[in-house]
């Protein structure tokens, strides 16, 4: 994994393949109570950058910036902050309101290290690439349990793997690292991201009907009825978000959104299991199992099932 040395403590200018890279703050707690630091979430990221990177790089990024740590408060930011390093990459995207907004993009460890030194713990990048935003390369599902069990989550995951498995649809799992599961499924581009969820909230709904007690895919928090999993697919809608894989969260165990198997699935995995203080051994035995996600082949063609 990366070999770039994060100071434990003050500010400091490094040197990262060429760019002078500004981090501050470095012994600021983040997780006061686990005893973590700012610096030690940077360093998370230098370790885990060569498995992270190929999942964000050429796509746009919102950040969610946490300036005093993961129980503090927190703002989202589209438009890349000026001024920033000329290095930056950004990634212009009209919108409907008119406005036309510039993400950065991270493609490399120095722009890594400068969005997590800006207090963003986890990290939300589009679902399609920068040339061409409307059409994205994934869909997924995002398990929420709201007021459902673990249990009911894992089981969830199951019936969701059994029907694309059914539809010969390959899918991947990780951990959120907050609550949850996301059910991730590699496709062809081409349908436009109205279209990918337009499928997703079809295949929800049809679940959710099969399965009205464990299940639900009702939106509306009000209307959704208690001790089910949303088998949430509004997630991919145009514009929308999830933390990526690797994502460290602010949560208090301060959890990683981890890559697992159907088979640790099966057998019960824990939220709990993947931490920021624990992953990096995981993943060196493992490699990068989302993988599959980056590669041409195997890729589910959903035009068959769009216009």
């Amino acid at each position: 994994m990366a070999a770039v040395k994060i100071p434990a403590a003050g500010s400091t200018t490094l040197s990262v393949k060429g760019r002078e890279v500004r981090l501050t703050n470095l012994d600021k707690p983040f997780w006061p109570e686990r005893g973590i630091t700012k610096g030690q979430l940077i360093q998370y990221y230098a370790d885990v950058a060569p498995l992270l990177l190929p999942h964000i790089e050429d796509r746009a990024m919102v950040m969610k910036r946490y300036p005093h740590g993961a129980g503090g408060e927190f703002f989202f930011m589209k438009r890349a902050p000026s001024p920033r390093p000329e290095w930056i990459r950004t990634c212009r995207i009209p919108h409907d309101s008119g406005n036309v907004i510039d993400f950065p993009v991270i493609d490399d460890v120095p722009s890594l290290l400068w969005v997590i030194n800006l207090g963003c713990i986890d990290l939300n990048q589009w679902y399609a690439k920068c040339d061409d935003v409307d059409r994205p390369d994934y869909l997924h599902f995002d398990l929420d349990p709201g007021s459902a069990t673990w249990e009911q989550v894992l089981a969830a995951a199951r019936i969701v793997h059994d029907a694309l498995t059914t539809l010969k649809m390959p899918a991947y799992a990780k951990t959120t690292g907050s609550k949850g599961i996301h059910v991730y499924v590699p496709i062809v581009r081409g349908p436009l991201q109205k279209d990918v969820w337009t499928f997703a909230k079809a295949l929800a709904q049809e679940l959710a009907g099969r399965h009205p007690k464990l299940l639900t895919s009702e939106y509306k928090v009000a209307n959704r009825p208690k001790g089910r999993v949303l088998v949430d697919y509004n997630q991919n809608a145009w514009g929308r978000t999830l933390a990526s894989v690797y994502s460290v969260r602010p949560t208090p165990f301060a959890g990683v959104s981890t890559p697992i198997t159907w088979k640790e699935v099966d057998k019960g995995v824990r939220l709990e299991d993947f931490r920021l203080d624990n992953v990096r051994a995981r993943f060196k035995k493992t490699g990068d199992l989302f993988k599959p996600l980056l590669l041409k082949s195997k890729r589910f063609d959903l035009r068959k099932y769009v216009r």
